[in-house]
């Protein structure tokens, strides 16, 4: 009788022991991970009883919280509506939180240690507590102007203070109203979603950051990089043909267009100016893979590594190259080679920063609900891509590119602005995607832009990066270099 009471008795001790030990895990252990999913209802329905921090640009809101006079005390809002939606994202009541919104979710809805001491006041006194607020780094006239640029294009925007690495304007298009996704109906919520997800233009996506295209004619500056770090100068006469097949392969490689360089040699300024991919193709197999990866590692490519902006930004690589054909065709930015556009914006940065590349970030500060500063992002250098001499030279050889060869649009007079266009082929039956990366410099300010637009380009000619892309770059630059911000 008392031998089956104690199996009993041990078999409940055992399941009263396991349900204290899950219970521990979940919370000691799953704790953070479960509070932060942005499925987590539970936490949000909490959070909706406190009023949610700002997210700022420029001293005015693009994402607020107000008050309601329904069950859910407040409303999150966003004025900045689809110019700023890729970044700030969207705080839903079902589907969580995506951008900066989850990103900076702990210190907006307030639960950051740093805001401890105003939650324990706000307990003590009986007030409401506050979430905190997030500044941004985004200049508002260059994110204007980078999206009034795009238009209803596909594309993404760019632009950095290369010396601090702050991200002034980053535009992703098509774009959406995070309104909808963020209102306190159900219903209206799904519809609002389902209809985004099921887009095929794919608005929900963050280009600048998530999106990885092959870069054409702009990577020809990291074979540059990597041939003046071996040795050449602008001056150096590459092999210049009209085709160029490389070894292992009957397939010619021509410039597009099928276009001359008008000698059998040319110097490298002039073939990164008038961008012959013959010259670069052959000079990337001259220089063999080991230095395009060394060269294109120090600017960020190809390491592995994800950056955090806080938002994380996808890695850029090289892809394979298994053999010479393919070491020609990736030194021409086509093949396995695949930039985001944030990425491609760091290239001009480090030349522009005399070949420092520093982390670049969205976060400014972060502010109590009194505006009290709690903390500030402090600049950071990532690596050193080139050396001062080189960022010099390759400086001198895309000014070229803007003065004289397929980057004419990019020109602001007055200002010395040096750059580089791409035409990328994409996918059969396609038309290439078109680039302009560059940096300007005026009165002691400086800013580096990316720029693509999607089969923005002209299968037939080089010059439509210049054409559709250097223009959008050209007006972001000005407007950093002239307003008050970045």
């Amino acid at each position: 009788m008392n031998r089956p009471i104690r199996r009993v008795a041990l078999a409940m001790l055992v399941l009263f022991g396991l349900l204290i030990a899950n219970a521990n895990y979940v919370q000691v252990f799953q704790g953070d991970k479960l509070r932060t999913d942005p499925g987590n209802t539970r936490v949000l329905l909490d959070e909706y009883e406190r009023q949610r921090g700002t997210i700022v640009v420029d001293g005015r809101p693009v994402a607020e919280s107000v008050p309601t006079d329904d069950k859910l005390k407040y409303l999150r809002r966003y004025p900045g509506g689809k110019t700023y939606a890729p970044v700030t994202g969207f705080y839903s009541l079902i589907y969580g939180a995506t951008g900066i919104e989850q990103a900076e979710n702990d210190f907006l809805s307030g639960n950051d240690n740093r805001l401890f001491t105003r939650r324990l006041s706000a307990l003590l006194t009986g007030r409401d507590p506050r979430g905190g607020n997030v500044v941004l780094t985004l200049n508002q006239q260059a994110q204007a102007t980078a999206v009034r640029g795009l238009g209803d294009r596909a594309g993404a925007v760019v632009a950095i203070d290369p010396s601090t690495g702050k991200i002034l304007a980053m535009a992703s298009t098509p774009s959406y109203d995070p309104n909808p996704i963020s209102s306190h109906d159900p219903s209206s919520i799904r519809a609002a979603y389902n209809k985004l997800a099921n887009d095929p233009d794919d608005p929900l996506l963050n280009r600048a950051i998530n999106a990885r295209y092959p870069p054409g004619s702009a990577f020809k500056v990291i074979v540059a990089a990597a041939a003046l770090q071996n040795g050449r100068n602008p001056d150096t006469l590459l092999d210049c043909p009209q085709a160029y097949t490389p070894p292992g392969t009957r397939t010619a490689l021509h410039n597009f267009g099928n276009e001359s360089c008008g000698a059998s040699k040319v110097t490298m300024q002039a073939a990164l100016t008038n961008s012959y991919n013959t010259a670069f193709a052959k000079l990337g197999v001259d220089l063999g893979q080991s230095a395009i990866r060394s060269a294109a590692a120090g600017f960020g490519i190809g390491t592995g590594d994800a950056l955090q902006t806080p938002l994380r930004v996808s890695p850029s690589s090289l892809g394979d190259i298994p053999d010479t054909p393919a070491l020609a065709q990736s030194s021409i930015g086509q093949r396995d080679v695949a930039l985001t556009p944030l990425q491609a914006a760091m290239i001009a940065a480090a030349v522009s920063n005399n070949g420092v590349l520093m982390t670049p970030y969205l976060v400014d500060r972060v502010e109590a609900p009194d505006l009290t500063v709690l903390d500030t992002t402090q600049p950071k250098e990532l690596s050193t891509a080139v050396s001062p001499e080189v960022a010099g030279q390759l400086t001198q050889m895309m000014r070229s590119v803007v003065q004289r060869g397929t980057g004419r649009k990019a020109q602001i007079p007055g200002v010395d602005v040096a750059g580089k266009t791409g035409t990328a082929e994409n996918a059969p039956d396609q038309a290439p995607h078109a680039w302009f990366i560059g940096f300007a410099h005026q009165n002691g300010k400086q800013v580096a832009v990316a720029v693509i637009i999607e089969h923005g380009g002209n299968s037939g000619s080089e010059t439509t990066g210049g054409e559709a892309a250097a223009p959008i770059a050209r007006d972001v630059m000005q407007a950093v270099l002239t307003s008050g911000g970045g």
